[in-house]
């Protein structure tokens, strides 16, 4: 039996489209997924419709289900939540998520979908790869008990680590960023919120995710003696200046990467990767993430929205695609 799927592919930087893909037949040992919702990740993705991975991190960059190599053709992404539709029976009709891009049916090996728990909505649980994200960059931090803490853009993960953070016990947690109607963001997932000229100092740590280079020296001047920025900020193709004189120096500063693709340094000898997607569906269980999900479209509208998510005329946070009214071939 033929089947066919469609996708949202980038022809080329700039320009998207929707093609028909030929799916080939469960295997032993996969599911055939019907996609319900996907997520565009705002940062991550829109670098790569214009065009924006360097050369260098193409490898770096692939996703786990990309098609076709950067800069384009390539079909892209990896915030994905469907319904499986054949496969082993502790899977089938279960709602999954799976790091694919958008496509309105797929087939891969059973164990790379994860059940989304009973207690996640699932047009919430495309937050997951992002909260993920969050999870890894607080195992990388490792805050205590009592810390002074800023999250300096509040963005799709910036915002998810403020709001695994203001569970931590006796934390001052802000939320900073320079668009004063992201307070309402902060607001909604209980935690503080400041400009940044207004930001509380004298932090023992402050994670920057604004992806700008003033929001890297802000960072820096937030600081305690010997704190740590960790930096989760994905630059693409742009190279910035860090102001490594004046205090830098004095104050024993650290500036620190975490990168998702590698499961924390202080996990690695106990927790994989599908131990940390399984804390992140849980954690989705507060309703307050649904504050993230700041737009939507139907998958037929994809390739029209990318090129304005792109452009910044149309702001969001995570984009939320809709395929309920999408009909496949068979």
């Amino acid at each position: 039996m033929k089947r066919d799927a469609r996708a949202f592919w980038l022809r080329y930087p700039g320009h998207g489209e929707i093609r028909t893909v030929a799916l080939p037949e469960p295997a032993a040992g996969e599911v055939l997924v019907r996609t319900l919702c996907s997520g565009v990740s705002r940062g991550t993705e829109t670098l790569v419709f214009r065009g924006g991975v360097p050369e260098s991190q193409y490898t770096a960059m692939r996703a786990p289900y990309q098609d076709g190599e950067f800069p384009g053709p390539v079909k892209y992404g990896y915030l994905n939540v469907g319904l499986v539709e054949e496969g082993p029976p502790s899977l089938l009709g279960r709602t999954v998520f799976c790091l694919y891009p958008h496509q309105t049916r797929y087939v891969v090996p059973a164990g790379a979908v994860t059940p989304v728990p009973d207690t996640v909505p699932a047009p919430r649980a495309v937050l997951a790869g992002t909260v993920e994200t969050a999870v890894n960059a607080l195992w990388d931090a490792a805050p205590l008990i009592g810390d002074r803490i800023a999250v300096v853009g509040a963005g799709m993960v910036g915002a998810c680590v403020a709001a695994l953070l203001a569970r931590f016990p006796a934390v001052r947690v802000q939320l900073v960023d320079a668009d004063p109607a992201r307070a309402d963001i902060a607001k909604a997932l209980g935690v503080g919120f400041a400009l940044p000229e207004d930001a509380a100092g004298e932090c023992d740590l402050v994670v920057h995710a604004s992806a700008t280079e003033d929001g890297l020296a802000r960072s820096l001047e937030l600081l305690a003696p010997e704190g740590t920025v960790l930096e989760l900020s994905w630059y693409g193709d742009r190279r910035i200046s860090l102001p490594l004189g004046e205090a830098f120096h004095s104050r024993r500063l650290v500036v620190r990467g975490s990168q998702v693709g590698t499961v924390a340094q202080a996990r690695r000898s106990r927790r994989t990767f599908a131990d940390r997607l399984a804390l992140s569906l849980d954690l989705l269980a507060d309703p307050a993430f649904d504050a993230l999900i700041t737009g939507e479209c139907s998958f037929e509208e994809l390739p029209q929205v990318l090129p304005r998510l792109a452009s910044g005329d149309l702001p969001a946070l995570c984009h939320r695609v809709l395929y309920d009214s999408v009909a496949d071939s068979v």
